[in-house]
């Protein structure tokens, strides 16, 4: 299995390559021919379009998020986006920056609110979808999914890029109408998250 690691906001090791193919060239297949399908849409992405970092191209641009755990891997924190009236993980626009698990990890802090956040290198998942609202052109976002510890005890604050935020036990999620992507970003998440908490025992 792929080598993952946990790091801290200021830890220098997290700087990582400029070129953003690195973020997702590596990701370890779960649903090896979906995901080989997907690794191919983001190659042609970042091999024609080379403001792909930006949140002005289109049809579709890079964007990193976070599958935010608690310290034990036994909850995921979910927000109510207050654009897409959708319960999402954290996650957002990269704004030029080729390091997708800083924007990740970014991402998270701002729309969480809590302190002390860890994220694990390398990426788990890989998804592209629509992120328009009803009769607005097609927005794609090629989408570079990470693990995000939270502390002990942590309890979400949220932001304006939210109606609700709250942490849901992982055998509670059927209530969230979350989609296939995301309970394949789960899935892979979790398989990480407990190699990494079994190894630190």
């Amino acid at each position: 299995m792929r080598e993952y690691r946990r790091f801290g906001a200021d830890d220098p090791a997290l700087v990582g390559s400029s070129e953003p193919r690195a973020a997702w060239h590596h990701v370890a297949p779960i649903h090896v021919d979906e995901l080989e399908e997907v690794k191919r849409r983001f190659f042609e992405l970042t091999a024609l379009e080379p403001d792909a970092l930006d949140r002005t191209a289109t049809p579709g641009h890079l964007t990193g998020s976070a599958l935010v755990l608690n310290h034990d891997a036994t909850k995921t924190l979910l927000m109510l986006h207050t654009k897409l009236n959708r319960w999402l993980q954290p996650g957002g626009h990269a704004d030029g920056e080729a390091n997708l698990a800083r924007v990740a990890l970014k991402e998270a802090a701002e729309e969480s609110g809590i302190e002390g956040l860890e994220i694990v290198d390398p990426a788990i998942d890989l998804d592209i979808h629509n992120v328009a609202g009803p009769d607005q052109p097609e927005v794609l976002h090629y989408d570079v999914r990470f693990v995000v510890f939270a502390p002990e005890g942590a309890e979400p604050v949220g932001n304006h890029e939210s109606q609700d935020i709250r942490w849901v036990d992982l055998d509670d999620l059927d209530g969230y109408e979350l989609d296939a992507g995301h309970h394949r970003m789960i899935s892979a998440g979790l398989e990480v998250a407990h190699e990494l908490l079994g190894a630190s025992r």
